[in-house]
Parts: C-alpha cells; sequence; structure tokens
C-alpha cells in the first residue's frame, strides 16, 4: 500500500493505491494519526479530510477499524469532516454490507 498526501489549508486528501488489510491498516492508522496531529497543532483541530480510495482493491476487518476509528476521531474534533470518494465497487460491498455507509460520507463518482 502506499499513501500519498496533498495539503491545501486544513483540507487534507490522503490518496491511497493498494490493499488495506491485516499487514498495511496500521499503516494507514499511523499516517492518519500524523495528520490528526497536524490539526491539533496548526489548526485549532479543524480539518476537512477527503480519503480517495480511487486505487483501493481490497478493504478488510482491519481497515473497516482503521476508518471507524478515524472517523470517531473526526467526530471528537470541532468543525472537521471526513469524505471517503471514488469508492471501487467491492469496496463499496463492504461498507454497505458492514453499514458503514449509514454513518460514512462515501462517493463512487470520481472527483
Amino acid at each position: 500500500m502506499e499513501i500519498t498526501k496533498s495539503r491545501e489549508g486544513n483540507k487534507v486528501i490522503c490518496s491511497i493505491n493498494g490493499r488495506v488489510d491485516t499487514q498495511t491498516a496500521p499503516d494507514l492508522q499511523d499516517e492518519l494519526h500524523n495528520y490528526f496531529i497536524e490539526a491539533e497543532n496548526e489548526f485549532e483541530n479543524k480539518m476537512e479530510l477527503i480519503l480517495d480510495f480511487k486505487n483501493v482493491s481490497y478493504m478488510s476487518s482491519a481497515g473497516l477499524r482503521t476508518i471507524l476509528h478515524t472517523k470517531k476521531k473526526i467526530d471528537s474534533m470541532s468543525e472537521s469532516s471526513l469524505r471517503i470518494i471514488n469508492v471501487q465497487a467491492p469496496v463499496m460491498e463492504v461498507f454497505d454490507m458492514t453499514g458503514f455507509t449509514d454513518f460514512l460520507d462515501l462517493s463512487t463518482e470520481e472527483e
């Protein structure tokens, strides 16, 4: 898995390439944790986090835990949001079957 970050002020776009599974989910969680530290130190806990899943081919339960942890952290921050964009059909099916579509802002369209 590769993670590429771009930032425009407090808007952080995290592009993920590869599988989010037991081996890679901890790396993603560590990277996202660093974004939260930046938001705390530089933007008074205000962050618009966009996860671009265009190149995510697989999501395991470990990946789902990382997404859930990220959502909980975002919800605890003032004026912050999480969007997951460009979700491919197999990954969207995982989100749908697990009920994550009920509380996440997900998009399958290219942005």
